[in-house]
């Protein structure tokens, strides 16, 4: 059940979405660890040539191509075997040889496999929104098992606990998992999650006419392109308001949203007593990604330490939801339940990909997550099994795929 301890043999790693952003980030901070890690298995979507390179570079016994149209890859190393098609994420994350499962891959896909990684004994580092935003119904309760085993078996041991079983890769997240070490959740008052407001905070006076390039221009991360457009219209914020409620066990009533232009204040904890914990670093997916990598354990990062004479003033104010509606349009989407927040992810995914394409104006991304919230998020008082998230995600893209915008 537990991670093997470093005297035994080396923690066992697979990188799901290692052609992407968070998994190159995480294979870099993979390298960095030494013997203490060993990368048993990669898996990527189409990018053969970048799998086969990480591949030859890290050795590992299985790579996968989910995408059954991706072009083969070629040269691997002799020993790596390759898996292919829909089902090859769930066949990696429930090997007997891997003990932590990073996810780095978007989209509903990376679902069955959190689930089968849990189910097998795996930890979960993830940094998949759909995981929580759609399935936390069915991934929590998994974790909270597996805690709860772990409990009555070494009630001191770290994965005693859900968050040591479901770790947050996400800034925001990661933060507030660090502010909560050693606390308990009866002690917390409110949680904040804080935005930078990204590249539109007061800039333009009329955001219609934006255009998908100063959209990607973020004033502080280095993201992909996806997530840089959500962090502009603040959906993101309000995805990971309704991770927050799933992760914490907390009401939605106890989960603020804070302006930050600064980004470097992650997030914080305000708890019972008036006291409030923060996490503060430079904007560095890497510090995050290494803690869900070697909890309970700090390491020496390639990030570095914040400097707070160079940063100066921090900042802090509210969000303006009527100028970014998609964070009010998202945490009543959470309000309403699986149904609705399954169907707020799959629309802004298609609203992202139409913005980017330029058949969705900036403004019309909250419109069609509002509309979409209307038409498809009422299901049944029951929580959605995977095959309803599924088949409610390829309904929504198929309703509201790539068109040419109406006049509104």
């Amino acid at each position: 059940m537990s991670s093997p301890s470093l005297a035994d043999r080396p923690i066992g790693v697979a990188v799901l979405g290692s052609t992407g952003s968070i998994g190159r980030q995480a294979l870099e901070v993979l390298a960095g660890l030494g013997n203490s890690h060993r990368v048993i298995a990669l898996a990527a979507g189409r990018d053969a040539d970048g799998l086969s390179e990480q591949a030859r570079r890290f050795r590992p016994p299985v790579v996968a191509l989910v995408d059954p149209f991706a072009p083969r890859a070629r040269d691997l190393p002799s020993g790596t075997e390759i898996l292919g098609g829909p089902g090859a994420l769930e066949a990696l994350a429930a090997r007997p040889d891997v003990d932590l499962v990073v996810v780095g891959t978007s989209g509903i896909v990376s679902l069955r496999p959190v689930l089968a990684a849990l189910e097998a004994g795996k930890v979960v580092a993830t940094a998949n929104k759909e995981t929580l935003v759609a399935g936390g119904h069915l991934v929590m309760p998994l974790a909270r098992r597996r805690a709860a085993e772990m409990a009555a078996e070494r009630p001191n041991d770290p994965l005693a606990s859900p968050l040591a079983w479901i770790r947050p890769i996400d800034s925001e997240h990661s933060a507030i998992w660090q502010c909560l070490a050693g606390e308990r959740l009866a002690g917390v008052a409110r949680l904040i999650l804080t935005a930078s407001g990204g590249p539109f905070l007061d800039e333009p006076d009329h955001l219609d006419a934006v255009t998908p390039e100063a959209a990607l221009r973020h004033p502080t991360w280095r993201m992909g392109p996806k997530i840089t457009v959500d962090s502009a219209t603040l959906v993101n914020k309000g995805l990971e308001v309704i991770e927050a409620r799933w992760l914490y066990d907390v009401e939605y009533d106890r989960i603020d949203v804070m302006i930050h232009p600064q980004s470097v204040v992650h997030s914080a904890v305000a708890f019972v007593d008036g006291s409030l914990k923060a996490q503060l670093g430079i904007p560095d997916m890497r510090l995050p990604i290494q803690y869900a990598i070697t909890y309970p354990e700090r390491r020496p990062s390639p990030a570095a330490a914040p400097d707070l004479i160079a940063a100066g003033t921090l900042s802090f104010r509210r969000p303006d939801e009527d100028r970014f509606p998609a964070l009010r349009i998202a945490r009543a989407a959470g309000r309403m339940g699986p149904w609705a927040s399954a169907a707020l992810i799959a629309a802004d995914d298609v609203a992202v990909a139409r913005f980017l394409a330029g058949s969705l104006s900036f403004t019309g991304i909250p419109r069609l997550l509002e509309d979409a919230i209307g038409r498809f998020g009422r299901g049944t008082s029951i929580g959605p099994g995977v095959e309803d998230l599924e088949s409610l995600d390829s309904e929504i893209r198929e309703a509201l795929g790539p068109t040419v915008e109406d006049s509104r």
